[in-house]
């Protein structure tokens, strides 16, 4: 499984660690930025990332900022991302369960990193539970 993961100055130590901690899981991990904890623009990463996640080039993406709102909201800006602010690995299960998230979105700045792993974690092995669920799924995109 290919994961994509990218993040604001806020969530770069973040970052660091949940891609040597995907990496020890045997996860292939795309970072999409940012590479230092110089204060940056969210979106800049958000996009190239949600592109790769649209494009299904990365199975999965895992955004992280200070409180995930700013990064969520860009990446659900795109047509095929269903971008979920998690805080809580229930919240985490229960967002690809019933809603076939397919970006996590953590607030750094109020959760630890074993909660963000543990998060993590959940995302990527719950899976869709489809059946009453896809047809809500299906509702989501904006029909032109």
């Amino acid at each position: 499984m290919k994961i994509a993961i990218g993040a604001d100055h806020a969530g770069y130590g973040y970052k660091v660690e949940l891609i040597a901690y995907l990496n020890t899981k045997g996860f292939e991990v795309q970072d999409f930025g940012t590479n230092s904890e110089a204060s940056c623009d969210y979106p800049d990463y958000v996009h190239p990332l949600a592109d790769a996640v649209e494009a299904k080039k990365a199975d999965l993406g895992v955004l992280i900022c200070g409180s995930a709102n700013g990064i969520a909201i860009t990446a659900n800006k795109h047509q095929g991302i269903r971008a979920a602010i998690c805080w809580e690995t229930e919240i985490a299960g229960l967002s690809k369960q019933h809603n076939d998230a397919n970006v996590v979105c953590l607030p750094a700045r109020f959760i630890s990193i074993e909660l963000a792993k543990n998060i993590v974690d959940t995302f990527i092995n719950t899976p869709f539970e489809g059946g009453r669920h896809q047809n809500r799924v299906d509702k989501i995109a904006i029909q032109c």
